[in-house]
């Protein structure tokens, strides 16, 4: 392969957070709000058929995860998000709570980003690798809608990219908090859902 064709614009699917402490029904979540509507709107059915036409396309797939070291030593203390995670032991690093979800297919080859803030883009190597690959358009979906989704969207923008969000793979913890933040973030990215979506490289 040529270094003219590796530099070609790309396109990525991110798969944003759905981790097993998160959407898995026998994970932390899985009895509350957010895994209610996780199987409500069958995010995980819609999540593995949009991961299928990505990589059927021949869009790069990359899977991102919070997760924080044993001793927690990335998790901010006075954060409302993660600062009960070390009492609860949530989102610890190499262990299943942080594992994606089994019936989703992560390959190898699939970009892994860890991160330890709601946005994929603060602290972590996600935008350096979107360089060098080439990616100018970002597809992605997951929970939550009002945390991870609505971050990505934002600083995707800010950075240039344009952002698609499949809006049926995404949820929240309720159907309204989701249809809020959805409209919130209008202005910032296109929206399309897993049956509608195209997945092409730019």
């Amino acid at each position: 392969m040529s270094i003219n064709t590796m530099r070609q614009p790309r396109s990525i699917y991110l798969v944003l957070d759905m981790e097993n402490d998160l959407v898995h029904v026998d994970g932390p979540s899985g009895k509350g709000p957010l895994g209610e509507q996780v199987r409500q709107r069958g995010i995980l059915a819609k999540t593995a058929t949009a991961i299928k036409k990505a990589r059927d396309a021949g869009v790069l797939v990359g899977f991102v995860r919070v997760g924080f070291s044993s001793d927690y030593k990335e998790c901010p203390a006075g954060s409302q998000v993660f600062s009960a995670a070390p009492q609860h032991g949530l989102f610890k690093l190499d262990s299943w709570g942080t594992e994606v979800h089994p019936e989703l297919e992560k390959l190898s080859s699939d970009l892994d980003i860890i991160k330890h803030r709601v946005s994929p883009f603060y602290s972590t190597t996600l935008e350096a690798q979107l360089r060098a690959l080439g990616v100018e358009r970002i597809y992605c979906s997951g929970v939550s809608t009002q945390a991870v989704v609505q971050a990505t969207v934002r600083d995707a923008h800010d950075r240039d990219y344009e952002v698609i969000v499949l809006e049926d793979a995404c949820a929240a913890h309720s159907a309204e908090e989701h249809a809020n933040s959805m409209q919130s973030i209008a202005r910032f990215c296109k929206t399309e859902t897993t049956d509608t979506v195209t997945f092409t490289n730019p």
